[in-house]
């Protein structure tokens, strides 16, 4: 490890100092006393008084007292911080493990090993000072912080502010990725703000609420910063590139961002490792680590103490406790306020369909509290997108899909995960930070209305979460997974030849360079017939493509067993196609009305719009409208065409490329009309898990008899989403004419599902117009 400076900032002597000293070895107290007799011979007049202290907060009680009585000796007496810092070298990264054992690579070496460190490179220990502060000032800041009167908790305050002053001296050493908190039970719970509010909860006591710090307790050890980010890429690595893919642009503008404000980094979340892989995009480019937020579920074994000392905060299922809830709020404003960075998926749980999920508020309410008492002038929200080429976790996400349950977390779980992430290679990862969100922004100042109006600061809560998901949807790169599994979802099982696949991917990434969509460089290569080969051959072999060979050349396609894993990757790329799709879905609903077209294309827009917010992203109202006028203005005099119907409409369905909306959407309208189907003899009032039930064995029944196109439309993950719209279509409560309502819910799907099979009549004779052409090229007469 390198070093940041070679000079640290020293020590200046003053008449009276007080040094305390922590030292914990013959060989730290040699370098101790030649530090002292370096400052007495340079400051011959100055009265330097030496006390020797544990590294930690908890000393001797005779040393206790004996710093007591050195406080109260002099109120204008400086007081001096030092401890020997030891340099990391030795063994590279890599073999940490082996350096902790051996003792030659560490942090704070071996006692027994340190004299002969030290002759065979001094370098590797100096003795470092924190910025001096005198006993009058100390003894101010206590009594404005704290509820202690005691000369012995003013001790303990002191050698609390001694072990701080060194930390923030050794970070200027060795980088800000070495950031943590130290003594947060014992700065928490001596807080004149956390005894305030702990009076007010009947029964609390503070030995509760120091076990429950004790509980959430986290910090990263500066071993476990080199550690944790190499295991995590060990685990990563065995089945991806183990480069991630940056935009270092955005790396460069998210440091300058962090070096002002406290900041939340809020990931989106497909898999497992993205908890592996926050650690180490913040590692590997410098950045200080972050504190992530997880389930309780996940401290099992070894790996519960294992991730709180690489800044996991393992969190209760259920939020019910008074108590714990205010110990929580506290913790949080106390990483805030030391401005410590914090972590979680913004969705709260993996996405098992490939989109993005709602966000969820509950941790950022705390955050917001954090703020709104004054505790940072602004917090940021950091967007993170995390993209996987692909995963092997979509397995278990189609299995959930067909009504499968979760497994539990254990030991032997984790082995199979990671056994699974090496069994073949899923491409790269891709993080993206695009710009972050101020909460000053959305909360205003803090102490403003929003701290007693909680209607308002929800309403702002829910827009801030929603503007940070919606720029991950805008950074997040389509790689060619998703295009190629799009597009041999579209075809229903029916394969496809090399030629066939280069040729029809083409609309698509012409449409995605004319919006400036990002694309991975899979799916830029996806221009020319060698990179859609690549892209292919990747998925083969049943993940989840089947190549089939001994023709005249080879063919692709998905069988229906692997039709909910490639949809996985499809929907991942569908908010990039999201506004196009509804408008040719608009379209073909004009071209069957008879009158006030135009209108009847903007009420449909809308209508799809509202339907489908449960599903996907989508901007205001009236920044949707501009949006979709936006997409139709390519088409030269659209407003009359659309209105002139007919021909006109036709024709415009005709040019428009590419063609998507049944291939992206049916699933989900299926499943809604599935779920529809349900409740026409379902009672007023249904469980969720009694129309899941029903709808699963309904929607096997169709499939069977062919009255849906696609196996993944019968999904427990999609009837969940569509049981929320029967929901806001108030269908799921008792009501006169429930029954005359969920009839008219059924008919409208069916309508949109009709526009659907027109958009795929044009899409395929736009496919067949490309193939007569591509074998009139080639004077090709085979089909």
């Amino acid at each position: 490890m390198k070093i940041r400076a070679d000079d640290i900032a020293a020590y200046t002597a003053v008449d009276d100092a007080l040094v305390l000293a922590a030292v914990s070895s013959p060989a730290e107290q040699a370098l101790l006393n030649d530090w002292l007799h370096s400052q007495r011979r340079a400051h011959p007049d100055s009265k330097i008084e030496v006390l020797k202290l544990p590294a930690d907060d908890n000393p001797a009680p005779a040393a206790l007292a004996q710093l007591v009585e050195l406080l109260e000796a002099d109120e204008d007496r400086s007081v001096v911080p030092v401890r020997v810092f030891w340099v990391p070298g030795g063994l590279p990264t890599r073999s940490k493990v082996v350096s902790l054992l051996s003792g030659r690579d560490t942090y704070c070496p071996p006692k027994a090993l340190q004299h002969r460190i030290l002759k065979r490179d001094p370098s590797r220990a100096r003795v470092v000072a924190g910025e001096p502060a005198k006993v009058s000032e100390l003894r101010q800041r206590w009594s404005e912080t704290t509820v202690a009167e005691n000369p012995r908790e003013f001790a303990r305050f002191v050698i609390r502010r001694a072990i701080l002053a060194i930390e923030r001296v050794e970070l200027r050493l060795l980088g800000p990725e070495y950031k943590s908190p130290q003594l947060i039970k014992p700065e928490v719970l001596a807080s004149a703000r956390f005894r305030e509010g702990l009076d007010k909860i009947p029964g609390a006591t503070i030995e509760q609420a120091g076990e429950m710090l004790d509980e959430l307790g986290t910090g990263w050890s500066r071993f476990s910063v080199d550690l944790i980010p190499s295991l995590g890429r060990a685990i990563f690595s065995r089945g991806f590139d183990p480069n991630i893919d940056y935009d270092r642009a955005e790396v460069e503008r998210m440091r300058q961002s962090l070096e002002s404000h406290p900041a939340v980094l809020l990931f989106s979340h497909r898999s497992y490792l993205d908890g592996a892989i926050v650690p180490v995009a913040m590692q590997e480019n410098r950045l200080p680590p972050v504190h992530t937020f997880a389930g309780i579920n996940l401290s099992f074994g070894f790996m519960g103490p294992l991730m709180r000392r690489s800044g996991v905060i393992f969190l209760r299922r259920k939020l019910d406790d008074p108590l714990y809830k205010y110990v929580l709020r506290q913790f949080v404003g106390y990483i805030v306020e030391k401005r410590f960075n914090l972590s979680w998926a913004i969705e709260g749980t993996r996405s098992r369909t490939g989109k993005m999920l709602p966000p969820k508020l509950g941790l950022l309410a705390y955050v917001a509290d954090a703020y709104l008492d004054g505790r940072s002038d602004d917090i940021l929200l950091q967007p993170v997108s995390i993209s996987f080429d692909q995963l092997h976790e979509t397995a278990e996400y189609a299995a959930y899909a067909r009504g499968g349950e979760k497994t539990p977390e254990g030991v032997s779980w984790l082995y199979n995960f990671i056994k699974a992430q090496g069994e073949r290679n899923y491409g790269k990862i891709y993080v993206r930070f695009p710009d972050a969100v101020s909460m000053r922004e959305y909360l205003g100042e803090p102490h403003g209305p929003m701290t007693t109006d909680e209607a308002a600061k929800r309403l702002a809560m829910q827009k801030m979460a929603f503007e940070v998901a919606w720029r991950i949807l805008q950074v997040t790169p389509v790689n060619a997974t998703a295009l190629v599994s799009a597009l041999l979802l579209s075809t229903r099982g029916v394969a496809l030849t090399l030629d066939q696949l280069h040729h029809t991917l083409q609309d698509s990434l012409d449409y995605l360079e004319r919006k400036q969509t990002p694309m991975t460089n899979s799916a830029l290569r996806l221009r020319t017939p060698e990179g859609v080969r690549v892209a292919v051959e990747a998925l083969s072999n049943g993940h989840p493509v089947t190549r089939v060979d001994g023709g005249r050349e080879p063919v692709w396609s998905i069988e229906p067993k692997d039709e909910l894993e490639a949809s996985f990757y499809r929907n991942s790329l569908i908010d990039a196609f999201l506004e196009t799709s509804l408008v040719e879905l608009a379209l073909a609903h004009a071209a069957r009305t008879e009158s006030d077209r135009l209108q009847a294309f903007w009420t449909q827009v809308m209508r799809l719009r509202d339907l489908l917010k449960f599903e996907f992203y989508f901007a205001d109202s009236a920044a949707f409208r501009d949006h979709v006028a936006e997409e139709m203005s390519w088409h030269a005099d659209w407003e009359n065409d659309v209105e002139a119907g007919g021909e006109q409409i036709d024709a415009l369905l005709r040019a428009k490329r590419p063609a998507i909306a049944g291939p992206l959407l049916r699933p989900f309208f299926e499943a809604y009309q599935i779920v529809a189907d349900v409740l026409i003899d379902a009672p007023a009032e249904i469980a969720e898990k009694d129309l899941t039930t029903k709808a699963l064995g309904l929607g096997r029944q169709y499939v069977a008899q062919g009255r849906v196109q696609s196996n993944e439309s019968v999904s427990a993950l999609l009837f969940a989403t569509a049981r929320q719209v029967a929901a806001d279509q108030h269908l799921l409560e008792p009501a006169a004419d429930l029954a005359d309502r969920r009839r008219a819910f059924r008919h409208e799907l069916r309508g949109i599902l009709t526009d659907m099979d027109a958009v795929d009549a044009y899409s395929r004779e736009q496919f067949f117009a490309r193939e007569r052409n591509r074998r009139e090229l080639r004077n090709d007469p085979v089909s």
